[in-house]
């Protein structure tokens, strides 16, 4: 009697797989708590981390362009403006990091069981939701320090919080594919971020950009998003052009829709190839 042969395989249909996505939340649930718990357990100051990274570049950048370069800090206090930037930096570098990672450190799950395999770089961003929020605590305590209290645009950032992560996995899910193909992609990534921290207006307001650069300029996603935090937080003293967020979005958009198209479409040869 011959042994019959099991095949598993993603759903056929874009409505199936979709409906893979709900069937398979609790494995989203798990594999999110899994990543924050390996993240600050072994750890020697645990929870810390998210609070020493954005404090201590926030403090280099207040020294360096605050005080040396003397830039604006467009009527903020500099390390409450520097702060505010870093928050959905650092949001979009951890999700970014982790996220393009993702499908390789989970190489055994990924080759011995079927699942939509997009729920795991999904899963891998919400590290750095965790460390937004930690962030968020240490930088209302600063802004009370300074007296910087915000009024009812504070709402805004909930929208700008959300455009981060959509730009963080739109861009996760096109170097997490590319990254099971071709292993070099993972020196990328801190090149990215390393790269994209000094062309966003984490340091410094985007008033210093000159006029004939800032077309090019606001093609970063990044640059609405940290601007709209600032004016999120800052009693709309920070300036904010439409034309910069309505741009963010559109890049986000086109971000993400073209990530889960390569991502859908190189999914069925990960488990092979990884």
């Amino acid at each position: 009697m011959e042994a019959e042969t099991l095949i598993i395989e993603a759903g056929r249909g874009e409505r199936q797989y979709w409906r893979d996505l709900f069937r398979y939340r609790e494995l989203f649930y798990f594999l999110a708590w899994r990543d924050v718990l390996v993240r600050y357990k072994q750890t020697v100051i645990g929870v810390a981390w998210a609070v020493l990274r954005p404090l201590l570049t926030m403090i280099v950048f207040t020294v360096v362009f605050g005080k040396l370069a003397r830039l604006s800090s467009d009527g903020l206090p500099y390390p409450v403006m520097v702060f505010a930037g870093m928050l959905p930096w650092q949001l979009f570098a951890t999700a970014l990091t982790e996220g393009s990672n993702s499908l390789i450190g989970n190489a055994n799950l990924i080759s011995k069981v079927y699942f939509p395999r997009l729920i795991v770089p999904a899963s891998a961003t919400i590290v750095s939701l965790v460390d937004f929020l930690i962030s968020l605590v240490l930088l209302a305590f600063l802004m009370i320090g300074y007296s910087v209290l915000p009024d009812w645009r504070l709402v805004g950032l909930l929208p700008f919080t959300l455009l981060a992560c959509a730009v963080s996995v739109g861009a996760s899910l096109w170097l997490a594919a590319l990254n099971v193909k071709y292993r070099d992609f993972r020196y990328v990534v801190p090149f990215i971020v390393q790269f994209g921290l000094y062309i966003s207006p984490v340091g410094f307001g985007s008033g210093v950009v000159p006029a004939q650069w800032r077309w090019l300029y606001e093609l970063n996603p990044m640059v609405g998003v940290i601007d709209g935090t600032r004016w999120s937080l800052s009693r709309g003293g920070s300036p904010l052009s439409a034309r910069e967020v309505i741009l963010s979005v559109l890049v986000a958009v086109v971000l993400t829709a073209s990530g889960v198209w390569y991502f859908r479409r190189t999914e069925r040869t990960f488990a092979d190839v990884i």
